[in-house]
């Protein structure tokens, strides 16, 4: 999986070096027997954003630098160029990041599913756990949000779902990883909500195509269906 990742972060257009940061030796030998790069990082650091930094020291002042976690072997990889040309079109906003539609009601009501609203530039005013926005009216009338979301799917369209990529400016990460934790970020538990508690600017854009973090059984099955469907296309266009 990590290494079919590295192949997808390799593939984006303005991408010139895929590093994976663990603390895993097993991790770690994979991806070396793969022909890849990877460094081990300290096992110490408490979410990804620390040890990503770790990493980011290591390279060249200015540079741009892309998180993509180690369990999304399908990610698109114009998501990617996408999400770092709003980046470095944008000397305003120190990160950006991606979202996507919401196709169901259960993940609008799921605290696991993180939503973002962002405001007519496309920049970041919030990201939570709970379903924002909240339309009050609708929920009003059919009784609760998910009797709502079921009499009129349109509503759907209000949402956005955040997904797990971020590009960073490399010295604004250094700093940002510095920051202790902040009251937003500790109730949501989202570690974004550091950034904008400080002041920081984010810019949502939209994924290219709909991703697929694999965190269960069932999301492993799922990604081996889609990659093996991926090979049976190439396959037969080739």
């Amino acid at each position: 999986m990590i290494v079919r990742t590295l192949e997808r972060a390799l593939a984006a257009q303005n991408v010139s070096r895929a590093v994976v940061a663990t603390d895993d030796h097993r991790i770690y030998q994979a991806v070396c027997r793969a022909g890849y790069e990877a460094i081990m990082t300290s096992p110490e650091h408490k979410c990804g954003s620390d040890r990503l930094a770790e990493v980011a020291e290591k390279f060249e002042k200015g540079s741009i630098i892309v998180n993509v976690q180690g369990d999304e072997p399908l990610i698109d990889p114009r998501t990617i160029e996408l999400a770092v040309e709003a980046l470095v079109s944008d000397s305003v906003c120190s990160i950006a990041t991606t979202c996507e539609k919401f196709t169901n009601v259960a993940d609008v009501l799921s605290p696991d599913v993180v939503k973002v609203v962002a405001d007519d530039t496309g920049r970041a005013l919030y990201f939570s756990r709970s379903a924002i926005p909240y339309p009050r009216d609708a929920a009003r009338q059919h009784g609760s949000l998910q009797l709502a979301l079921r009499a009129e799917p349109e509503l759907l369209r209000l949402f956005r779902k955040h997904t797990g990529l971020y590009v960073y400016r490399r010295e604004f990460l250094l700093e940002y990883t510095r920051w202790p934790q902040t009251p937003w970020e500790m109730a949501e538990s989202l570690e974004q909500l550091r950034a904008l508690e400080h002041g920081a600017l984010i810019r949502v854009v939209e994924s290219a195509a709909p991703s697929l973090g694999v965190d269960t059984t069932e999301d492993l099955e799922r990604a081996r269906e889609l990659l093996q469907r991926e090979l049976l296309h190439s396959n037969t266009s080739a």
